[in-house]
C-alpha cells in the first residue's frame, strides 16, 4: 500500500515558478511509476509528467520544456518544478502511483494524493 501526499501549491503570477512535492509512504516506493496529473474546474483529469524508478520521465506536450518531473528513491519523494507558468497551468495538481504500461493514462494508476491548488494569475 502507497499513501501519497502533495504539498508546494498556491498562487503566482505568470512566468513565475512554482514547486510541487509529493510524499509517499510505504515500502514498495520502487515499484512504482510515479506520475503528475491536474485538473481544471470542469475538465477531466490530464496528464502531466511521469518518471520511472531508473529516472527516466515522460511529459504532456503541453508542458514540456517548463516542468521538471523527479524523484528521490531514497527519501520517497516526487517534485515536480514547474517554471513560466501560464494561466492555463491553473487546477488542481495531483500526485499519483502505479505499475502501469500506459503512464498518460490515469485510470492505470492505483494509487493518488489528494490534491495540491496551483493558480496562474494573468
Amino acid at each position: 500500500q502507497v499513501q501519497l501526499v502533495e504539498s508546494g501549491g498556491g498562487l503566482v503570477q505568470a512566468g513565475g515558478s512554482l514547486r510541487l512535492f509529493c510524499a509517499a509512504s510505504g515500502r514498495t516506493f520502487s515499484n512504482y511509476i510515479m506520475g503528475w496529473f491536474r485538473q481544471a474546474p470542469g475538465k477531466e483529469r490530464e496528464f502531466v509528467a511521469a518518471i520511472w524508478w531508473s529516472g527516466g520521465t515522460y511529459y504532456a506536450d503541453s508542458v514540456k520544456g517548463r516542468f521538471t518531473i523527479s524523484r528521490d528513491n531514497a527519501k520517497n519523494t516526487v517534485h515536480l518544478q514547474m517554471n513560466s507558468l501560464k494561466p492555463e497551468d491553473t487546477a488542481v495538481y495531483y500526485c499519483a502511483a502505479g505499475r502501469v504500461a500506459y503512464v498518460a493514462g490515469p485510470a492505470q494508476y492505483e494509487h493518488w494524493g489528494q490534491g495540491t491548488q496551483v493558480t496562474v494569475s494573468s
